[in-house]
């Protein structure tokens, strides 16, 4: 067993795992953040995406080791005080979502999106999105979400 010492959600955390302890395992495991799913276990769906020093990775194909010192945010860190973030709220108001399986790891996705393209085009967001399978939405209403709340965090009006 090793140490591990990262930033999750914004806290400090420590842990101690097993050196072929993959990121998801440790989250759902015994961090107890069983938002971050597993859907494929061969970093084909994007299911398990949460960000690592901000960039969206598939935490199924990263080593917990791999995040020692770094900072890991997933699903859970997305709200803040107990509200939801914009992506949250424009995927509940534009019905980005049905069996809900995906969607913790498109809102991970969409949310480096945005934080690298405050304006993307509905392109832009299939292309970023493109590494997470969704079974029941056709991706519409996918897209719509993301846009809408790209339009909230420039500070558009619907």
């Amino acid at each position: 067993m090793k140490t591990l010492r990262l930033t999750l959600n914004s806290r400090e955390t420590t842990a101690h795992v097993d050196p072929a302890t993959l990121l998801v395992e440790l989250l759902r495991g015994p961090l107890g953040l069983t938002g971050t799913h597993v859907g494929c276990d061969t970093s084909q769906c994007g299911a398990c995406t949460v960000l690592l020093d901000g960039r969206a990775v598939k935490s199924c194909s990263v080593l917990a080791l791999q995040a020692e010192g770094r900072s890991v945010t997933t699903v859970e860190g997305l709200a803040q005080e107990g509200r939801l973030n914009a992506l949250q709220d424009a995927f509940t108001a534009c019905h980005g979502l049905q069996c809900g399986f995906c969607t913790p790891g498109m809102l991970m996705t969409a949310s480096c999106l945005l934080a690298e393209n405050a304006d993307p085009s509905d392109a832009e967001i299939a292309q970023a999105l493109e590494g997470n399978l969704c079974r029941c939405t056709g991706y519409v209403n996918i897209v719509a979400s993301v846009r809408e709340a790209a339009r909230t965090l420039r500070g558009e009006g619907a």
